[in-house]
């Protein structure tokens, strides 16, 4: 089979960005300030640094630099692993029979499987660079904590990972993963912080929630000595950090003169997401192209079409700062079904910001309906894709069938953002038929959304 192009598109790793892009900085109404919870009033690195590295602090508080450099430390980390390959998905295409061309960033080219290694590396540097010893930190599905616990292993420190109960116990690969590296797993809510044990006094059955165990992750940090806590997304320096996703993508279209007409990726908290269409979305912004961008997240916990854009805390344990965003309410939990990550109870409030001001739609797909697509999609391209990733391919689908439909073609970009090797159990459930469908009522969203803040700029 002749293509025109090939099928893999390579940049080389010269050609690597040595600079990370600040969305932000192109925005013309930038996000809400995070908020002190005491005070109600922005927070200051003075706030911030006691909890998270002095570098990640500035990166976060800075929202007018478009071009951040990439430290040589960094960069020599990277170069392990990047750059990844843009993939032309030529026999999706056949099968579907598109006049779309649709490609594809393969983000899971390394050993945790997926994008979250291009923050864990930066974080670990900085905080190795402080002269810390160790960090903390959550994982739900488990690919931020595998990212973590191997970039803290490459850097010499030490990791605690608080990971959420009901997925340490469908992902226990993962777990062994993390220890292997040397990182001390912890299933959350536990007995082993004061936040863990006021929740399972309150609810001793619970299956825990990212919010549960990022309020054991910052309280372990603040509690223990040259410790600081981490985080896989959500924050900005985090999609700051992922940008490096889109400046490849985008310098790998470029070699061939294509322009995207649609970018799709799955969003839990935002990161790989945000880091995609980084680039792409400040042209945009720009009024320099008319791409359609898309989000894509799990009906079960569906931050973007039903929940609130309000301030809410990014903890269940009400410890963090108070950020404004699309948010179900921080003491939502998500039901113990849901198989893959997508598990936040809010997003990215830079993504939050976009989609408020219409510059991104969002869309929920189904469990079923996401392992549909994988399957679909891993009998044409012959890689086995993360549920998260799936949801993604799901939108794809759907966009080159419309296109096949309507006769039009244009070029779709989504971010396969890791692979599904951790998460046979659910391809499992899936091939069994036991895989179920749980999308929450609007009684039990009201739940979660009474556990949001009752302050002024929510009235």
């Amino acid at each position: 089979m002749k293509h025109p192009i090939p099928t893999r598109i390579y940049i080389t790793q010269e050609e690597m960005p040595e600079y990370w892009y600040d969305l932000r900085a192109e925005m013309k109404e930038k996000p809400d300030p995070i908020l002190h919870p005491g005070t109600l009033q922005p927070v200051m690195a003075a706030d911030m640094e006691p909890v998270f590295c002095k570098e990640s602090v500035k990166q976060e508080l800075d929202s007018t630099t478009r071009l951040v450099p990439i430290p040589e430390g960094i960069l020599d980390f990277y170069r392990a692993y990047r750059p990844s390959a843009l993939i032309r998905a030529f026999y999706l295409e056949k099968e579907l029979g598109t006049p779309a061309e649709i490609y594809y960033k393969f983000e899971g080219i390394n050993t945790s499987g997926s994008h979250k290694l291009n923050s864990a590396g930066p974080q670990a540097f900085y905080a190795k660079e402080e002269g810390l010893e160790c960090l903390s930190t959550e994982t739900g599905a488990g690919q931020w904590g595998t990212a973590m616990a191997m970039a803290c292993g490459f850097f010499g420190l030490g990791l605690t990972v608080y990971m959420v109960k009901v997925s340490s116990e469908q992902k226990p690969y993962r777990k062994a993963v993390m220890e292997t590296y040397g990182a001390k797993v912890i299933p959350s809510p536990s007995n082993t912080t004061e936040a863990g044990q006021k929740i399972l006094k309150e609810n001793p059955d619970t299956g825990g929630s990212l919010g549960c165990a990022i309020s054991e992750a910052v309280e372990t940090a603040v509690k223990t000595s040259k410790c600081r806590y981490v985080l896989g997304s959500v924050l900005d320096h985090v999609l700051l950090h992922q940008s490096v996703i889109g400046m490849e993508a985008r310098t790998a279209l470029d070699k061939y003169g294509i322009k995207p007409d649609i970018i799709i990726g799955c969003a839990g908290g935002g990161s790989n997401f945000g880091g995609l269409i980084a680039p792409f979305m400040g042209e945009k912004i720009a009024e320099k192209s008319s791409t359609r961008f898309i989000a894509v997240e799990p009906a079960s916990c569906p931050s973007f079409t039903r929940g609130r854009y309000v301030y809410d805390f990014g903890d269940t344990a009400k410890m963090t700062p108070l950020m404004r965003m699309q948010t179900l309410g921080n003491g939502f939990i998500p039901s113990s079904s849901h198989a893959g990550g997508l598990r936040y109870h809010g997003m990215s409030p830079v993504l939050s910001k976009l989609y408020h001001d219409g510059y991104l739609e969002a869309r929920s797909e189904t469990q079923t309906g996401i392992f549909d697509a994988a399957v679909r999609f891993m009998k044409s391209e012959g890689i086995l894709p993360a549920p998260e990733s799936s949801h993604a391919i799901k939108a794809a689908i759907d966009e080159a069938l419309e296109c096949k439909r309507s006769g039009e073609k244009k070029v779709i970009l989504f971010c396969l953002s890791g692979t599904g090797y951790f998460d046979l159990s659910a391809y499992m459930s899936y091939n069994a038929k036991t895989l179920t469908d749980e999308i929450p009522t609007d009684e039990e969203l009201e739940q979660g959304f009474a556990s949001i803040p009752d302050i002024p700029q929510n009235r």
